[in-house]
């Protein structure tokens, strides 16, 4: 029986004016996703598509291009409709289908997914496997050599190392279609960019205007007690003025 391929497909897209820095984390995911595709314009054959702006680390170790990783998530992910929702999106992203294109048939990472003041954290581990070590007591080989022997096999040790690459998303909307739609589910606590940035520049233009408003109030005050020269209240004239005297 001849095994069929998988033709599922993530389309990956980034936001316009990206800087090199966010280009290097998108090649950094691509790599992770062998069943994705990087494109400049929205593809609709795509069955799943990420849009991802962010911000790069840089980790020790390693896992091989193309496999397949366990996907961990918090428990909340199962409390909301939003929060299912979107627990399966990322299933049918980061969750390398059996047979996809280009991935390997094997499993040496993890990604891990949680939810935490509202974002969604997400984290990727490199499972390394490393022998016990040697500083052991006798009865701690013999359980060892023991376990070894029932098991069949050599007696490893696995950790989690973090490999990157690390990222938080913050969900704003979710609409029924692809970018397109009725909106499902919308974050009303989420604050643009740009609207902290008009707000910065509103407060900044208002204390400028404040700064000028007593700027005249000052010069009129001045002008007022005669301690200008141009402008303000005329002083009356002394009858004993030498320009009074030999005008």
């Amino acid at each position: 029986m001849v095994s069929r391929k998988n033709k599922q497909r993530v389309l990956i897209l980034s936001s316009r004016g990206i800087t090199y820095r966010h280009r290097h984390l998108l090649n950094d995911l691509a790599s992770l996703l062998p069943h994705g595709r990087k494109d400049a314009k929205l593809d609709t054959k795509c069955t799943c598509k990420i849009y991802i702006p962010w911000k790069n680390f840089h980790f020790t170790g390693n896992c091989l291009k193309g496999s397949r990783p366990i996907l961990s998530f918090d428990a909340s992910f199962d409390k909301e409709p939003h929060l299912r929702v979107l627990k399966e999106l990322f299933l049918h992203i980061f969750g390398v289908p059996k047979g996809a294109r280009k991935s390997k048939p094997f499993i040496d990472h993890v990604m891990g997914f949680t939810l935490a003041d509202g974002k969604i954290w997400i984290r990727n581990y490199q499972i390394s496997e490393t022998e016990p070590s040697k500083l052991k007591s006798a009865e701690e080989e013999t359980a060892a050599k023991s376990k070894s022997k029932s098991s069949g096999g050599k007696e490893t040790e696995c950790s989690l190392v973090e490999i990157g690459p690390r990222f938080v998303l913050t969900p704003i909307v979710i609409q029924e279609g692809s970018f397109g739609g009725p909106i499902i589910y919308e974050n009303k606590e989420f604050v643009s960019p740009n609207q902290v940035r008009s707000e910065i520049r509103k407060k900044k233009a208002g204390r400028y205007n404040a700064r000028a408003e007593q700027g005249i109030e000052r010069l009129a005050k001045r002008g007022e007690l005669g301690l200008r020269t141009n402008g303000g209240r005329q002083l009356p004239k002394d009858a004993l003025d030498n320009a009074e005297l030999f005008a």
